[in-house]
């Protein structure tokens, strides 16, 4: 009878943020991740309000979906109206309009050379699956090149793209006709080379893969990430894409560029790409597109999109009405509110807050990123090749207890990626990077 009462009393005094985990842990498979353990009850703009009625700073984004912040008014009221209409038919049955003016605004805003074309699914994974399939339609060949460090889903395609072994754990046999590159990771593999010198030999090693790593009249596409998202937020060297956009050229081969992370405001411009001046044949879209709804493109040249043979790509809920209204209101916004140069006032005072940071923590072996998708990265002994994983952990979980949601990242987790909503203030911006300064000097020993 005593046990009864007591465990009744504990159940009553968990929080209701605990018992939500608990609840999750009870009915949730293992399999998905928990990147983080702060709950959500409400959120708006940069700001999530937890199951136990306390505000939590979002520098995750989740995961770097809401650029245009959490639940956009004009987002929301859009949502309304369309779900009022209809909320589903399939575009392979009826043709709607939701569909079609998103593929004419995408087209606008990042056109694919003189004649641009797109297709609408629902996740970036999907995108990506769709891509590789126009591409192998398009050129009739069938290998495709990607990057270590890279992360492109998590459906069968995408996760034999991906490169973070974790990932992948007993789920072969992977697709064939795959192969990996090293990524032009600066930081990493710089071997105290300028960064020009560096490109240089990183492009010889693309030229000597025709020799020794597959056929170049094999190769379909080659797929990058120009600034890696999960892989720790790596940049591509500009002179690297450059070359690698001859590469293709000479060989053929079409270049996709997965933005599906760093589009739509995250790093200045609509697509990273633009930041590079070097178009690709095929890129894709996905996270902030939407504002948080499940929708995603597949955008390329028109004649290479075009050579998919009909009913190959796409799928039973691609571009979802709902989502495609979602997705109108998002870029809608953007534009209005100037997003994209927010994005860049916002990675400005971000980045030099982290300079200043990297330059007291001997432990921050580098800081990184394009315009808003920045990164610190804790390494030992000052060495590239000796990343410090646990001491990441701990700093995430200090913020977190102070309310600052962060997410590591990199394949040894030992890298810090910020990723709040563009939408985000001034004001608090600096109290989530103050945060962050604070636990970061005290849990690297150093004195504020």
């Amino acid at each position: 009878m005593i046990k009864e009462v007591i465990d009744k009393f504990m159940i009553k005094s968990k929080t209701g943020s605990e018992k939500l985990l608990e609840r999750r842990q009870a009915v949730v498979a293992n399999g998905v991740g928990v990147f983080n353990t702060a709950t959500v009850a409400s959120a708006k703009g940069a700001t999530i309000t937890d199951a136990d009625g306390k505000e939590l700073i979002d520098f995750a984004g989740g995961i770097g979906v809401v650029n245009a912040g959490h639940c956009p008014e004009t987002v929301v009221r859009a949502i309304q109206q369309q779900a009022e209409k209809y909320i589903h038919t399939s575009f392979n049955v009826v043709t709607y309009e939701p569909y079609l003016e998103l593929c004419e605004k995408l087209i606008e805003i990042l056109p694919h050379g003189s004649a641009t074309k797109a297709m609408l699914v629902s996740t970036g994974a999907e995108a990506v699956e769709n891509a590789i399939k126009i591409a192998r339609q398009a050129t009739k060949r069938q290998a495709v090149l990607c990057y270590t460090g890279g992360f492109h889903g998590r459906t069968m395609m995408a996760m034999t793209l991906t490169s973070k072994i974790d990932y992948k754990l007993n789920c072969g046999p992977f697709a064939p006709e795959v192969y990996r590159l090293p990524f032009p990771n600066y930081y990493r593999y710089n071997r105290k080379k300028d960064m020009d010198a560096f490109v240089d030999w990183e492009l010889k090693r693309l030229h000597e893969s025709v020799r020794n790593v597959v056929d170049p009249n094999n190769v379909a596409a080659v797929i990058i990430e120009l600034v890696q998202g999960e892989g720790g937020i790596n940049p591509a060297p500009k002179k690297y894409l450059e070359g690698l956009r001859k590469f293709c050229d000479k060989h053929g081969i079409l270049l996709i560029f997965d933005e599906v992370q760093s589009g739509f405001g995250r790093t200045g411009k609509w697509a990273c790409w633009q930041n590079y001046g070097v178009t690709p044949d095929i890129s894709t879209y996905a996270k902030s597109l939407g504002s948080g709804m499940p929708i995603a493109a597949v955008l390329g040249k028109k004649e290479i999109m075009d050579a998919a043979a009909p009913g190959t790509i796409g799928g039973t809920y691609i571009g979802n009405p709902v989502c495609c209204a979602a997705a109108l209101a998002t870029i809608e916004f953007m534009k209005e509110t100037d997003l994209n140069n927010r994005g860049i006032e916002v990675g400005k005072i971000t980045r030099d807050r982290l300079v200043k940071l990297g330059n007291q923590c001997p432990q921050i072996g580098d800081v990184r990123g394009v315009g808003a998708m920045l990164a610190l990265e804790f390494v030992k002994n000052d060495d590239p090749r000796q990343p410090d994983g646990e001491l990441c952990s701990k700093i995430v979980k200090a913020c977190a207890d102070r309310g600052l949601v962060l997410l590591s990242a990199g394949t040894y987790k030992n890298v810090i990626r910020v990723l709040s909503p563009l939408v985000i203030s001034d004001e608090l911006l600096e109290k989530g990077l103050d945060i962050m300064e604070e636990e970061i000097l005290k849990a690297c020993g150093v004195k504020s």
